[in-house]
């Protein structure tokens, strides 16, 4: 069953109760359900919730895709961000957050900006996490300026810092 819906319909009872947290019953998406397979890739402009199986590339640039807990997906995967439920095999390139739940199994590489992982999730994974590109700088140290003088005579000081620090001669 592939279904879209929006903010303003209500689900029958064979969609998913809950969808994702991060995916807003406001906003519009659209479910592949259990008994659906595809195969090819998938681009999209809204929200994606995966209960069946796809096989190829997704790309939803701004949006949110969810693998649900029957989903099943390999394949690369560019998102905004992605909530892993099922099974995701492959790579997933996300502008935002990535979030591996306990019933997923993951395994492949993710680059991301954040990403949490609850306990007993399965998880083998490369993870490469990207810096905000608007972090401070952090200041460096001013340097010391140091003032030169004639050579220090024996007698008397010529700076404030040698005041007060006798010299010996060997």
């Amino acid at each position: 069953m592939l279904k879209k819906t929006s903010r303003d319909e209500t689900f029958n009872e064979s969609t998913p109760s809950v969808i994702s947290p991060s995916v807003s019953s406001t906003e519009s998406h659209t479910i592949i359900g259990e008994n659906i397979s595809i195969e090819g890739g998938i681009k999209g402009k809204e929200n994606l919730v995966i209960e069946g199986s796809v096989k190829g590339n997704i790309e939803l640039q701004a949006n949110h895709l969810t693998v649900g807990a029957k989903g099943h997906v390999e394949g690369e995967i560019q998102v905004a961000s992605v909530t892993v439920r099922g099974r995701l095999t492959g790579n997933i390139k996300a502008s935002g957050k990535v979030e591996i739940t306990r019933e997923a199994d993951f395994n492949g590489e993710i680059r991301a900006r954040s990403i949490s992982v609850e306990d007993g999730a399965m998880l083998k994974a490369v993870i490469e996490l990207e810096r905000e590109s608007q972090i401070k700088a952090v200041p460096e140290p001013k340097a010391k300026v140091v003032e030169q003088h004639s050579p220090v005579s024996q007698d008397k000081p010529t700076s404030a810092m040698s005041e007060g620090v006798k010299r010996s001669n060997p």
